[in-house]
C-alpha cells in the first residue's frame, strides 16, 4: 500500500521540492498552500501532485498516513489545530526528507547567509555532469536542470541547508536534520531576525551543525569570514578546507574580465580555469566552495571546472527579464543588504559605466523589522539611482533612513506608481535591477510593458 503523505506550505520552494522528491519515491502525495504561483505551481502541476488552496481543517479529511508542516504554519491555524485535535501524525519537511531519503546518501550540504542556491546549483551540475545523477533539493529553479529537486541516484544527495527554523514544534535550524558527510560553509551574518535576537544565536545553530558531520567527512569553509571561524572555535571534529584569500583553494580573476574568466588554484598550484557567463566576485567564491566539495565527491577540479563553464546560473539571480527601448530589466533575489551590495558590484563589473537603476522591495522578515536600515543607503553606493517600494505595512521611517541618498533615490507608495516614475524616468542603455524575495506585484513585466509603449 502507498503511504499518502500531505504537504502544508506545500507551494514553498523547499516544501515543493519535498513533494517532488516524494512522489518520486513512491509516495502518494497531496498538499495546500496560500498562494500558489510559478514556478512551483507549474512544477506541482507537472507532477500531477493535487493540493487545495488554504489551511481549512476540511482536507484532514483526506486522511494522509502523515502531515509534513511547513514552518509557515503556527499554532491557530484551523488545520493544525484539527491536526493536533484528531491525534494524527505529524512531522517537519527536514525530518520527513531526512529519515525517508537522506540516511542512506553521502548528503553535502551547502550552508551560508549568502549564495546558498547558486552554490548548490553549481554542485549539484558539477556531479551531474560527471556523471553521478545525485539527488538534489535547491531554494530556486537551477537552469541547467527542469525542477528545483529530485530523487537522483545514490550515493550523493546535494542540499541547500538552511538555518530557519524547522517548524512550529522544532526551533532547531532546517540543516541540523540533515547530518551532512560534505559541508559547505559560505558565510555567516545576522538574519532572520524574527527567529534569531544576535548573531551569536545563529552561529550556535551553525555549532549545532557541525556536530553532526563526521571525523571522516569535509568541511569546505570561506576563509574570509570572521563569524564562520568564530563558529569553529566553539568546536570542529572534521578535517576541513579553506576558499579564498589565504585559503587552500583561490582564484587568479583575468583582469578586465568582470570575473568570468579565472584560475582555480589549490594550495598554491593551478588546478583549473574556469570560462562562464556569469560575473561577480561572489559567484567566483561560490565556484571555489562548489569545486572544493566536489573533489571530496570524487570529481577532479579540472572535470568541475569544465561543467561550471556550462553552468546556466539560476532563476531569479540576476535573471535578465527582458530588454524594451533600451532598458535590460534584471530580476534578483537580494533581500540583504551585504547580497544587494554583493549584486550591484557584480553588474557594475559587467556595464561599465552605464546607468544603473536600482529597484527594491524591504520585504524580507528582518527587512520588515528595520533591523538592516542604516546600511540600506551604504549597499546601494554602486547605483545611479534607487527606488523602494515604500509600502504601508513596512512598520519604521525608510525615507528617513535613506534621506542621506539625497536626489538619488525615489519611493513609492504602490508598485503601479513606482512604475509610473521610473519608467519615465530610465532611457536607452540603462540597466534596471530589481530586488525582492518576492513577486514584488509583477514590477518587471509592468515596467517593460510600459516601456514597449513608448
Amino acid at each position: 500500500m502507498t503511504t499518502h503523505i500531505h504537504i502544508l506550505g506545500i507551494a514553498g520552494t523547499f516544501m515543493g521540492g519535498v513533494a517532488a522528491i516524494a512522489k518520486a519515491a513512491g509516495f502518494h502525495v497531496t498538499g495546500s498552500d496560500l498562494n500558489v504561483y510559478p514556478p512551483m505551481s507549474t512544477q506541482l502541476a507537472a507532477l500531477g501532485i493535487e493540493f487545495v488552496k488554504g489551511y481549512g481543517a476540511a482536507q484532514l479529511d483526506l486522511k494522509p498516513d502523515m502531515v509534513v508542516v511547513g514552518n509557515a504554519l503556527s499554532r491557530g491555524s484551523p488545520v493544525i489545530e484539527a491536526m493536533l485535535d484528531r491525534g494524527m501524525p505529524y512531522t517537519s519537511g527536514p525530518l520527513w526528507l531526512a529519515e525517508q531519503v537522506l540516511r542512506e546518501r553521502h548528503v553535502i550540504a551547502v550552508t551560508g547567509t549568502h549564495g546558498k542556491t547558486t552554490t548548490t546549483a553549481m554542485l549539484t551540475w558539477i556531479l551531474e555532469d560527471a556523471g553521478l545523477a545525485p539527488g538534489y533539493l535547491v531554494g530556486g529553479v537551477p537552469g541547467n536542470f527542469e525542477s528545483s529537486a529530485r530523487l537522483g541516484k545514490p550515493p550523493f544527495f546535494v542540499i541547500e541547508a538552511d538555518e530557519y527554523d524547522t517548524a512550529f514544534f522544532d526551533k532547531r535550524a532546517k540543516f541540523v536534520h540533515y547530518r551532512p558527510r560534505t559541508a559547505i560553509l559560505n558565510n555567516l551574518e545576522y538574519d532572520h531576525a524574527d527567529i534569531y535576537p544576535d548573531v551569536a544565536s545563529i552561529r550556535r545553530q551553525f555549532n549545532q551543525l557541525l556536530r553532526t558531520v563526521p571525523g571522516a567527512g569535509r568541511l569546505i569553509v570561506n576563509a574570509e569570514d570572521a563569524e564562520l571561524a568564530a563558529t569553529l572555535r566553539e568546536g570542529c571534529w572534521t578535517p576541513r578546507e579553506s576558499f579564498g584569500s589565504g585559503g587552500d583553494w583561490t582564484a587568479h580573476v583575468e583582469p578586465g574580465s568582470a570575473a568570468s574568466r579565472f584560475a582555480v588554484h589549490f594550495q598554491g598550484r593551478e588546478v583549473a580555469r574556469v570560462v562562464w557567463d556569469l560575473m561577480g566576485e561572489h559567484n567566483v567564491m561560490n565556484a571555489l566552495a562548489a569545486i572544493g566539495a566536489a573533489q571530496h565527491a570524487g570529481v577532479s577540479p579540472e572535470r568541475a571546472a569544465r561543467a561550471l563553464n556550462t553552468f546556466r546560473g539560476v532563476k531569479r539571480r540576476m535573471e535578465v527579464r527582458g530588454e524594451a527601448f533600451g532598458v535590460t530589466v534584471y530580476d534578483d533575489f537580494a533581500h540583504h543588504p551585504t547580497a544587494i551590495e554583493t549584486t550591484l558590484k557584480g553588474l557594475r563589473a559587467r556595464v561599465g559605466a552605464a546607468r544603473i537603476i536600482a529597484v527594491l522591495e524591504p520585504r524580507s522578515n528582518t527587512m520588515k523589522l528595520g533591523v538592516h536600515r542604516d546600511q540600506l543607503a551604504p549597499a546601494l553606493a554602486v547605483a545611479d539611482h534607487s527606488w523602494f517600494l515604500n509600502s504601508q505595512d513596512l512598520g519604521w521611517d525608510l525615507g528617513g533612513a535613506v534621506s542621506g541618498m539625497g536626489e538619488r533615490v525615489s519611493l513609492a507608495r504602490t508598485v503601479d506608481a513606482l512604475v509610473e516614475g521610473l519608467a519615465a524616468q530610465v532611457r536607452a542603455g540603462d540597466h534596471v535591477l530589481v530586488m525582492s524575495n518576492g513577486g514584488f506585484g509583477g514590477v518587471h513585466e509592468k515596467l517593460l510593458a510600459a516601456l514597449r509603449t513608448r
